[in-house]
């Protein structure tokens, strides 16, 4: 990738000498450290962003849902929830937890 930019920016003279003696330490060129941390930066920035979206997304889907009436109640859900551990024990003969894990898989419910 070409390098064509230039970047300045005003910091502390303490901050700076601490970054260019850790660079230093580091084996590596200050610029390095900083396109690093900048490709770092820009990529946490994207994934907060696109779970931000996914995360309105979701609401916004249970919002509709609640709105058409399409939910369940905690009873209702544990009652399906029952009914699917006991279908689990009698396919595998294994005891099932009342967390919905198979008991002694190390399974967190």
């Amino acid at each position: 990738m070409s390098k064509e930019a230039v970047f300045t920016m005003k910091l502390e003279p303490e901050l700076r000498e601490a970054f260019m003696a850790e660079a230093l330490a580091s084996h590596r060129p200050a610029s390095q450290v900083v396109r690093e941390l900048m490709r770092d930066f820009v990529e946490r920035q994207r994934e907060a962003r696109e779970y931000g979206d996914f995360l309105r997304a979701k609401v916004d889907q249970a919002r509709q849902q609640v709105s058409a009436g399409s939910i369940a109640s905690a009873d209702e859900v544990e009652t399906r929830f029952a009914a699917r551990r006991a279908r689990l024990r009698a396919a595998t003969g294994a005891a099932v937890d009342d967390g919905g894990g198979v008991a002694g898989s190390g399974a967190v419910a």
